[in-house]
């Protein structure tokens, strides 16, 4: 009897062991980089080419792939109340396909109503378990039927089966920028990432987008979306980030280019760590960035509200006012001929755990030689 179950505990952790290094192959079989320099198409193209002197309203908005409602919170998102309990938070999917759908339909609409001439939106899926095959590149493009877009995968990940209770599952997920102007060029760079042998199947293909929009009187307006590395202990991965962005800004001031860069950070850039009332101690992702720490001849367009409206909530627990820790993580960089102004859009964290930020721009003419 002993000899038989010996015989079935050991035939049980054989198969155990097979399947775990079954589903490690097949990870590893799908792991895949997306090559730096690729080239994107623009879909629905525009014509039509910005002028200096006129006024122009751009918007970035990360709408967390539909699941963010405000009492929802992410199994990766730890965090501590400043009485020492620990908070993490508890869903890996959006909590049902309706309530995904509502929240990407909620979100397309604040995109509209702000009637940008630009926009960067982030964590759009296309085809993922986690909202539930709804492909909301394809919603949010119909409903922008008026502008010309552009799509660059960030995340594209084979079937995740953690957490074992509700597995995050497959994911094929990016940014989409959309504009009313005619845009001669989009390149997709690729984000130095960890390679670590876990992290690696589970954090973003990071990338950023490079566009180009002809100006009338000569040169180009360059748009630069970008979503910097969450999750990164030390912000090793991200000052790699930082630094492969800052040679691409160097160089396009160096071409006599406008540039405007933005999206989620994922770090402080209004100086606002400390700036909004919480309960919560603040979170060890939170690092700030500074004019300091940008390419010669850029700076950080720090909203007028930056003060009073965060942009970025914490996770690892429902959303409370007041106690739940907020920040500021999104918004724009632009170069020193490009005069801005920006807001941050109060929409109480309804639909997503970033608001909106919009900015006013115009383009300096270029004194001639």
């Amino acid at each position: 009897m002993i000899k038989k179950i010996l015989i079935a505990a050991a035939a049980g952790l054989a198969i155990l062991i097979a399947a775990v290094v079954g589903y490690v192959v097949y990870m590893q079989v799908h792991y895949y980089r997306i090559a730096d320099f690729t080239r994107l198409e623009t879909q629905n193209a525009k014509t039509g080419q910005v002028k200096t002197g006129e006024t122009y309203r751009i918007m970035t908005y990360n709408i967390g792939f539909g699941a963010y409602a405000k009492d929802y919170s992410f199994f990766m998102d730890t965090g501590e109340m400043k009485d020492g309990t620990k908070t993490v938070g508890t869903c890996a999917r959006a909590r049902s396909k309706e309530e995904a759908l509502v929240n990407t339909e909620a979100s397309l609409a604040i995109l509209e109503e702000q009637e940008a001439d630009f926009l960067f939106v982030q964590e759009v899926d296309v085809r993922a378990t986690r909202s539930y095959q709804i492909n909301q590149r394809k919603l949010l493009e119909e409903g922008m039927d008026g502008y010309a877009s552009v799509f660059a995968n960030n995340f594209h990940s084979p079937y995740l089966l953690y957490p074992f209770t509700e597995p995050h599952g497959a994911v094929q997920a990016g940014m989409l920028l959309f504009s009313r102007f005619s845009i001669s060029e989009n390149i997709r760079r690729q984000f130095p990432v960890s390679d670590a042998f876990i992290t690696k199947f589970t954090d973003l293909d990071r990338c950023f987008l490079v566009s180009r929009i002809p100006v009338e009187e000569g040169g180009e307006l360059v748009l630069i979306e970008l979503h910097l590395s969450a999750y990164d202990k030390g912000g090793k991965i991200r000052a790699k980030q930082l630094a492969m962005l800052n040679e691409v800004l160097k160089e396009e001031r160096e071409k006599g280019n406008y540039v405007i860069a933005g999206g989620d950070f994922n770090h402080d850039i209004a100086d606002s760590s400390d700036s909004f009332p919480s309960e919560q101690k603040k979170p060890e992702w939170v690092y700030g960035l500074k004019d300091g720490d940008l390419a010669e001849g850029y700076r950080f367009v720090k909203a007028k509200n930056a003060a009073q409206i965060p942009t970025c909530r914490g996770a690892d627990m429902p959303f409370e006012e007041g106690v739940t820790y907020t920040v500021v993580v999104d918004g724009f960089i632009v170069s020193e001929q490009v005069e801005a102004s920006a807001e941050n859009v109060d929409k109480g964290f309804l639909y997503s755990d970033h608001n909106p930020v919009v900015m006013d721009f115009s383009l300096k003419p270029y004194m001639a030689d």
